[in-house]
């Protein structure tokens, strides 16, 4: 029903996403940081709830609006090549204060912290864009059942993003002090994560095609 080609760029999209310094990255290292790791595992519980609102949200919609209609996508998928490019911007335009910055925030309890994390994923609109407009891309009219397809691309996209977070979660403390000495290597990070973003921009708005 889903190819493999589909899962792959869906999986190679919500890397370069997730990779990406957004408000997801920001709140999970901050807390990793000054609270801890298990701070930050339970904050990730809630990022990951958000994820699976997002994804039945949009694939409730989806699967009707664009079987009814489909000449919807073209402009939905424009749309998020432009949000794609901001971000490329952003990654690439001088100054910025890297992620892994320590900063002083105040400790919160495990209701908080997860409450914090979901509600930080609700409202990061990067995620948004992700379920609305880049994974519909993927799917394929022609094979029918929609909302399944969308609802296991959308996974993939979850799997990948928990696994990176978690990535970062742990690592955390040990990435602050490493590129604390190495400031030239955020450098390198944004540059490189701005001109993935930027090549995704181009590519997505190049192909205006339908979802098929």
């Amino acid at each position: 029903m889903v190819e493999l080609s589909g899962i792959l760029g869906v999986s190679a999209v919500a890397l370069g996403m997730v990779l990406t310094p957004g408000p997801n990255m920001v709140y999970l290292v901050s807390r990793s940081i000054t609270q801890g790791r298990r701070a930050g595992m339970i904050s990730l519980g809630g990022v990951a709830l958000g994820f699976m609102v997002y994804l039945l949200a949009a694939n409730l919609g989806l699967s009707v609006v664009f079987l009814a209609v489909p000449e919807l996508y073209v402009t939905v998928k424009l749309a998020g090549a432009a949000y794609l490019a901001w971000l490329a911007w952003n990654a690439l335009k001088p100054g910025g204060v890297s992620v892994f910055t320590p900063q002083d925030v105040p400790h919160d309890s495990p209701r908080r912290l997860f409450a914090m994390g979901l509600m930080t994923n609700l409202l990061n609109p990067k995620i948004a864009i992700m379920y609305v407009s880049l994974i519909p891309q993927f799917i394929d009219l022609d094979k029918g059942h929609v909302l399944l397809q969308g609802l296991v691309l959308g996974s993939f996209q979850i799997v990948v993003s928990i696994a990176v977070n978690t990535t970062i979660v742990l690592a955390a403390g040990t990435i602050a002090v490493f590129l604390s000495r190495r400031p030239s290597w955020l450098k390198v990070q944004r540059y490189l994560m701005g001109t993935v973003l930027g090549a995704l921009a181009v590519s997505l708005a190049a192909d205006t095609s339908g979802p098929a």
